[in-house]
């Protein structure tokens, strides 16, 4: 399962891992990269995060963990963000994950379904996330 955060929802990752290993989910399972506009030499970050520099102006990945992250297969991505930005929409649109999650207030044409509220609810969210998996029969 893949993971893809915003900065603006950094914050709330510990409580998702949580949430899917509650779930059933093995913590080893679960992948997150991150986007973070600015990287500061200083930061560290408990997961992988890249920045506008992991892109090329000719649109080409150059960050080894991004490009690790998209190439996976994973069963399940969920998209956490809920702003368009293109570097988040990049790595959704070229992950090879078999089955995409998102928020409504993102192009839906991303994701293969869609949940409609707001990263703050994150715990809404998964619950509605885990219903309806359970009724396509995905999980």
């Amino acid at each position: 399962m893949g993971l893809l955060l915003d900065e603006k929802q950094f914050q709330f990752c510990n409580q998702i891992t949580k949430e899917l290993v509650n779930a059933g989910i093995s913590e080893n399972q679960i992948e997150v990269l991150g986007f973070k506009n600015k990287i500061n030499k200083n930061e560290t970050f408990n997961f992988p995060v890249f920045s506008y520099k992991s892109i090329s102006i000719n649109g080409h990945f150059n960050d080894k963990n991004f490009i690790d992250f998209i190439a996976k297969p994973f069963d399940l991505l969920i998209n956490f963000y809920e702003l368009e930005r293109a570097p988040l929409m990049m790595v959704s649109v070229s992950s090879k994950a078999e089955f995409k999650v998102g928020f409504g207030s993102v192009d839906k044409r991303i994701n293969n379904f869609i949940i409609d509220t707001e990263t703050n609810d994150y715990k809404v969210f998964l619950n509605e996330l885990f219903k309806y998996l359970k009724i396509l029969n995905k999980l």
